[in-house]
């Protein structure tokens, strides 16, 4: 530990050193340099190393930090012009207050102008904190917003904080630990008693030189006072008197005076006496019979004044010469002990004093250390955040953005020159792969181009099954428009498809063709003929190409024009016997029934049945013919509501147990053949009564119902529902294949109704559904009826 000793009065003078090498040690490299410098001035108790200690401070730390501050590259900002300034006044501020404290000139020894300075480092010391303070609540809040290089930006302001602070923290510890125990020094024990001793002997030296005056006058007054009545009146011999106790007593000076200052006796060397007079007070005290002790105007002696008893109005003033240096001495140590104690008495204020120019001068260069830690920070980062940011514009696909390849740091401007490199090569690159994207482009919507103007379907597959192209066509084929296909697997979209895949797979240098059935948006069965190449791309997996076209009406139309011939040459063929066959029958029942005696009834009853059998052949060879040849219809506006009723009154004579209800919510007109339409409305009506006959005689209690409603569908369309409480369709069957030729479940059915309907409404431009459609409930349209429901949609004539 060093140990502080003191040359005289030196202690305000170590503890304005003490403070300023503190200062400087926080924000220098040198410590060690200004410990050793210091406390070798100290151990040595003078100022002989005084002047290296200001010389280097002065000199070489300062030329230090402005050539820091010189090499420091601030930004332009203002708030920055403003830091740079208050560190620059901080470190003038701090030397002019350690040139205060030393009385250096042009400041002096002015504690005013210490207290100003003093004040002004705290000022200086807070705006650079709340300068620190704002810029790092700025960092916070960019770190939370997640701005580039804020976490490592206050990672580094972090770790120089802390490098900045448990330096001035440790020092201010050992600073002030110092000054403690290098003053402590002073008033110690040992310290204590030598003062107190010093006092004590100097106050027994005075004292006893004034005890001794003090009997010697008295002695003398005595002597006077009893031969008072001689000396009254006789002046010389008082004089005489005077004159030899003065030199009994070793006294060099005596004089008898009045309270006026009149003397009346002397003796020796009197001459000072009488020069210097006598204060009142003293006299006043004198007269009291007090003896009066004081020192001379010169410090050369003492001196005594007592009244003297059985005299009226006379006062003895006697004094004695002592060394005058003797006297200096006491008064000085009196003075330095007073001093001494009063210094003790403020020690403890004194240290809190001390302790907070520590603070505050430490706190002011404390906060110039930081703010070159932020400045630091920010240099460093700010390349990092620039290339952050950079990256991040490359990321959102700007390529042209490019770094700043001036850098304070060498590695940076390396970095930099290599991302601005790479970034070179990425745009080069993709505006390569733009270019050739562009040309694939024009190819592409040249291919879909073509593949929009035709009319089968075609879908792109890849080697995993991923839907790649679509046309429009087939999403018109297969799907709604609101679906998207690409991107999907084709087994979702087409599970059915997956055989003829396998299939195609297995022999990819041919075509694989088949058919399949699906149901489209609308519900209804559809047949499509499906043909698939597979991509020829090596031997790597490839994808396929599908096409698709809807055969069903093809189909359909086919089958019809098989039918209608097979009917025409039936009806051709069957027709011709059947009236031979007829007239026949009815010649033999007219002409030989009366004459046959026995079995006339069995007689009747086979020629009933030939004329029956022969009629219901002719019907059915009448179907025939209108199936094969079913005219062009004639079309004219009429009330559909009128035709409907008309069509049901023929049933309601003929079916009287059955209820026929019409519900109708307006008039609605179109153009129809008023032929042709009946035997639509006659078909449908009567396969529902036939389902209701076919229900009863499994259900005798049954009331048949048929109800037919006449409504709107939209501004162009109007709907037909009939709608029936018999068997209804058949589950297992599926409703597309009820309205082809020569399929029915009825025993006497032809399987020509529903045919001869679906064509009667195709040249309507109509459309027949079977069953119960969604958008009923939208429509809300409640079927109360438990069986069949079929559907007619017709074109509204509004003129």
């Amino acid at each position: 530990m060093i140990t502080v000793n003191f040359c005289g009065a030196e202690l305000e003078e170590f503890i304005v050193l003490s403070c300023f090498l503190f200062d400087l040690t926080i924000i220098s490299s040198q410590y060690s340099s200004i410990l050793t410098l210091s406390a070798a001035y100290h151990n040595q108790g003078c100022y002989r190393d005084k002047d290296k200690i200001l010389t280097f401070l002065s000199y070489q730390r300062p030329g230090i930090f402005f050539s820091a501050i010189k090499r420091m590259r601030f930004t332009t900002s203002v708030q920055n012009k403003i830091a740079a300034l208050l560190v620059i006044a901080s470190i003038i501020s701090g030397i002019s207050t350690y040139a205060a404290f030393t009385e250096t000139p042009p400041f002096g020894n002015d504690p005013n102008t210490v207290i100003w300075l003093l004040n002004l480092d705290l000022v200086l010391a807070l705006m650079l904190v709340a300068l620190i303070a704002r810029r790092i609540v700025g960092l916070w809040s960019g770190r939370k917003r997640g701005i580039a290089g804020s976490h490592l930006h206050v990672r580094l302001v972090y770790i120089f904080s802390i490098l900045a602070a448990v330096p001035a923290i440790v020092m201010t510890i050992f600073s002030a630990y110092f000054f403690h125990f290098g003053v402590q020094t002073w008033f110690s024990e040992r310290v204590q008693t030598a003062v107190n001793e010093a006092q004590a002997v100097a106050e027994a030296y005075l004292k006893e030189h004034t005890q001794v005056i003090r009997a010697d006058t008295l002695a003398m007054a005595y002597d006077l006072g009893r031969q008072a009545h001689i000396f009254i009146a006789n002046d010389e011999a008082l004089d005489k008197v005077l004159k030899t106790q003065s030199i009994l007593r070793n006294l060099s000076e005596a004089i008898v005076i009045d309270e006026g200052g009149r003397v009346y006796a002397r003796s020796g060397l009197t001459f000072s006496l009488e020069l210097e007079n006598v204060p009142l007070h003293m006299l006043e005290r004198a007269s009291t019979g007090e003896v009066v002790v004081m020192t001379s105007a010169s410090d050369d002696r003492v001196r005594a004044l007592v009244k003297l008893e059985n005299f009226v109005d006379r006062y003895l003033f006697v004094g004695r010469l002592i060394d005058p240096q003797v006297l200096s001495h006491l008064a000085s140590t009196k003075k330095a002990t007073e001093e001494y104690l009063a210094l003790r008495d403020r020690y403890s204020g004194l240290q809190i004093t001390v302790t907070m120019m520590f603070v505050v001068v430490g706190m002011l260069l404390l906060a110039c250390a930081i703010w070159f830690g932020l400045m630091l920070a920010r240099q460093l980062v700010s390349p990092i955040t620039g290339l952050i940011d950079t990256a991040d514009r490359v990321r959102a696909g700007d390529l042209s953005a490019r770094v700043d390849e001036k850098a304070r740091l060498q590695e940076f401007e390396y970095l930099a020159k290599a991302f601005n490199r790479m970034t070179k090569q990425i745009q080069e690159q993709q505006n390569q792969l733009l270019e050739t994207n562009r040309k694939l482009d024009r190819r592409r919507h040249f291919t879909e181009t073509v593949l929009t103007g035709v009319s089968s379907g075609v879908l792109g597959v890849d080697e995993h099954g991923i839907i790649t192209v679509a046309n429009s066509s087939a999403y018109n084929l297969l799907s709604d428009k609101n679906e998207e296909m690409i991107g999907k697997e084709i087994a979702s979209v087409l599970p059915d498809i997956l055989e003829l895949l396998d299939i195609a797979n297995d022999r990819p240098d041919k075509v694989t063709q088949g058919e399949l059935i699906l149901l489209n948006s609308s519900k209804d069965r559809r047949i499509y003929l499906v043909r698939i190449a597979i991509e020829d791309v090596g031997d790597e997996e490839a994808g396929a190409i599908l096409t698709f076209d809807d055969i069903t009406d093809l189909q359909s139309a086919q089958r019809k024009a098989a039918w209608a011939d097979v009917a025409r040459r039936i009806a051709h063929e069957i027709k011709n016997p059947l009236t031979p066959i007829q007239l026949s029958a009815e010649r033999l029942k007219r002409k030989y029934l009366k004459q046959i005696e026995s079995d006339a009834d069995i007689f009747e009853e086979c020629t009933d049945t030939i004329i029956r059998h022969v009629s219901d052949i002719g019907r059915m060879v009448n179907e025939f013919s209108s199936f094969a040849r079913m005219p062009e219809p004639r079309l004219k506006r009429e009330n559909v509501e009128k035709q409907i009723r008309e069509s049901l009154f023929l049933h309601k004579q003929a079916h009287p147990q059955i209820n026929f209800n019409v519900k109708q919510y307006e008039e609605l007109f179109a153009q129809m053949d008023e032929q042709q339409f009946r035997q639509v409305l006659t078909n449908l009506v009567q396969n529902a009564v036939d389902s209701i006959e076919m229900r009863a005689k499994e259900k005798p209690d049954l009331v048949g119902e048929v109800n037919v409603r006449l409504a709107r569908y939209d501004e162009e369309q109007l709907y037909i529902i009939i709608s029936d409480n018999g068997l209804g369709f058949p589950v297992e069957e599926d409703k597309a294949n009820l309205i082809e030729p020569y399929i029915t479940h009825k025993p006497k059915g032809t399987g020509l109704g529903l045919a001869i309907v679906k064509k009667i409404m195709d040249d309507h431009n109509g459309r027949i559904i079977l069953g119960a459609p969604s958008w009923l409930a939208e429509k809300n349209v409640e079927l109360t009826l438990d069986g069949a429901v079929v559907v007619l949609l017709l074109p509204i004539d509004s003129e």
